[in-house]
């Protein structure tokens, strides 16, 4: 946790690299996203592998997966971009220069909302988005102690660099930016932002600054961080370090640093470098790319019914501000759950309830995700249609969740097997109620002398007398006829 102050307020920007999910590098038709048990450097041409004399071409696949992104970002979509070189020298760019895009990005200034805080206290907060731009990915470096090696298979994989403005102040506050692109690249289909295969990678930029002041303080770059955790720990890390420095009165000094996540210290990589250090300048064999309005438009039409919107659907159908952020959490889960509450005999709050506490917590123990559950959504609907009807109670409903997860079978035929319908013959109820009052004179009394509370001592003597058939809904509502 960092130390939280009124002299000094954080401020953080960051730069997230993901991959996008095409089925082709950016700008060649090798294969896109291979997985690490391909053969090192079989993924690859003259184009990624940067021969001399090749010519890179625009795939329409990625483009138009850095178009959704930017969409879901609410991002203003140039219909004018166009490409640059970025030269730098290290083993992985076999070209000397990387062809990314500059000063006419894709995307221009955008804004998504972050919610963060405690369940009962959800906070939200507009984050802006400077821009997010293509660009093509390096290759990977494996350095051993006496030499390196080099696997192309990445090289020239899509990337789409998405650039925050400075807007988050508190470690939080980025994990939660985080997530919510997280949440919008997988809801679209941009990309599958799986950081252990390295497709989403974030750079953070953090200064300190006087509170109630405007001029930004001296910031540091911290590189390469690869999970979420890693980012809000370096964080709360460097702003500690950096308010101890300002408060012994020195100079927080502009470098670049790297995340040592044993020691869980940042430390110094080398010194920041600038833009013109890369000596960009326009890519001289790729034209301009110009998208016309018809393309923009059907691209749009094509788009998804985004989270935020979803969300807001929910809560006005009586989902709290909680219930519906974890059902709007992925694009899968929201499907989900409209699949078992859409033929209406199933109630929200049932659903959530179960979809958040049975399936996803059975979900999470296996390590697997909705889409791989074995319980389909029309047959969770099914169980709790039974429920919702009276025809078994909760705890009948968990045993035979708990039996179709293993076998599959329907859950009306698991009721069936195990006699568990309940009865909601009157008669039969009546005959019970009865029993149950002659059997507990001091539960009567009670009940009759104000304490209503007390008639839940003879619903559990029709339940014991009935093994559990009796309806419990009605048995409450016939032991409350019969006393009065």
């Amino acid at each position: 946790m960092y130390t939280v102050t009124t002299q000094f307020e954080p401020v953080i920007g960051l730069e997230i690299h993901v991959q996008l999910a095409s089925k082709t590098k950016l700008f060649c038709t090798c294969p896109n996203g291979v997985s690490e048990d391909t053969k090192p450097n079989t993924a690859l041409c003259p184009v990624c592998a940067g021969h001399p004399g090749t010519l890179p071409v625009l795939t329409e696949g990625a483009l138009a997966l850095a178009v959704r992104a930017g969409l879901s970002m609410n991002c203003a979509i140039n219909a004018r971009s166009s490409f640059s070189r970025k030269h730098y020298f290290y083993p992985d760019l076999p070209k000397g220069y990387q062809i990314t895009q500059y000063d006419e990005p894709i995307n221009g200034a955008g804004e998504i909302e972050i919610t963060y805080g405690p369940k009962d206290n959800l906070q939200k907060k507009k984050i802006g988005i400077h821009h997010a731009h293509l660009e093509e990915d390096a290759a990977k470096s494996s350095h051993c102690a006496e030499y390196s090696l080099v696997d192309f298979n990445r090289a020239g994989s899509p990337l789409l660099e998405i650039v925050s403005m400075p807007d988050m102040r508190s470690p939080d506050e980025a994990y939660a930016y985080l997530t919510e692109i997280k949440r919008l690249m997988r809801w679209v289909g941009a990309s599958n932002c799986d950081m252990e295969k390295g497709e989403l990678r974030v750079d953070v930029n953090i200064s300190l600054r006087p509170a109630g002041t405007e001029k930004f303080g001296t910031r540091a770059e911290i590189k390469n961080l690869n999970s979420f955790k890693a980012v809000r720990d370096a964080l709360t890390y460097e702003i500690n370090r950096q308010t101890e420095i300002l408060n012994a009165g020195g100079e927080v000094k502009q470098e670049t640093l790297q995340w040592d996540k044993e020691e869980l210290v940042t430390k110094p990589m080398r010194s920041k470098e600038a833009a013109l250090d890369y000596r960009y300048f326009p890519e001289p064999d790729l034209p301009p790319v110009v998208l016309s309005a018809e393309w923009l438009e059907e691209t749009r039409a094509q788009m998804p019914e985004l989270p935020a919107a979803k969300e807001a659907r929910f809560m006005a159908a009586g989902l709290s501000a909680y219930d519906a952020g974890v059902l709007t959490s992925s694009r899968e889960i929201s499907d989900y759950f409209e699949q078992v509450t859409e033929d209406g005999k199933v109630s929200l709050k049932t659903a959530s309830n179960w979809i958040q506490t049975d399936l996803l917590g059975m979900l999470h123990a296996e390590k697997k995700e909705i889409e791989d559950s074995p319980i389909p959504a029309k047959r969770l609907a099914e169980l709790l249609a039974l429920a919702e009807s009276g025809k078994i109670n909760r705890k009948q409903a968990r045993e035979v969740f708990d039996e179709i997860w293993k076998t599959g079978e329907s859950p009306a035929a698991v009721v069936e097997k195990r006699g568990m319908v309940q009865v909601s013959d009157e008669g039969q109820l009546e005959e019970w109620a009865k029993a149950a009052i002659e059997a507990n004179p001091k539960a009567v009394a009670d009940y009759q002398k104000g304490n209503k509370a007390a008639i839940g001592a003879l619903v559990g003597g029709v339940m014991k007398m009935s093994k559990g058939k009796a309806n419990p809904r009605m048995i409450s509502q016939m032991l409350a006829k019969l006393l009065g």
